[in-house]
């Protein structure tokens, strides 16, 4: 569904946690993780990309040909910045993931963290 324009607010498509693991998992989409790399090094899903939001270009975003674009972060508000970022470049398919990595940790689904004891990632 392509992003809507109403009063002046940019509406974006918002996948939650379940659906975009389904639609990772199927190949459907790109999953692109907008926080810091130390957010990311601490834990993250598994099949997202890094493109921290302090260097956040759309230019470097991969084309739209066949998967849609999802992004995320902690909580979602730095996702939907970014998302308006894109719009901003002329993206048309571009969405978010609601609730960011907190709501798919709330949902038990699984991610990588860094095992504290050794530094090394663990499958959680």
């Amino acid at each position: 569904m392509p992003i809507r324009e109403i009063l002046g607010i940019t509406e974006f498509d918002a996948y939650t946690p379940e659906e975009t693991r389904a639609a990772l998992a199927a190949g459907e989409i790109v999953l692109i993780d907008v926080r810091t790399p130390q957010e990311y090094a601490v834990e993250h899903i598994e099949g997202a990309l890094l493109m921290p939001m302090a260097f956040f270009d759309p230019r470097f975003l991969p084309p739209q040909d066949s998967r849609r674009i999802v992004l995320h972060c902690g909580s979602g508000m730095r996702s939907t910045r970014m998302a308006e970022r894109c719009a901003a470049a002329g993206f048309d398919r571009i969405a978010h993931m609601a609730g960011g990595m907190s709501a798919w940790k709330e949902r038990g689904l699984p991610y990588i963290a860094t095992d504290p004891a050794t530094g090394g990632p663990v499958r959680k």
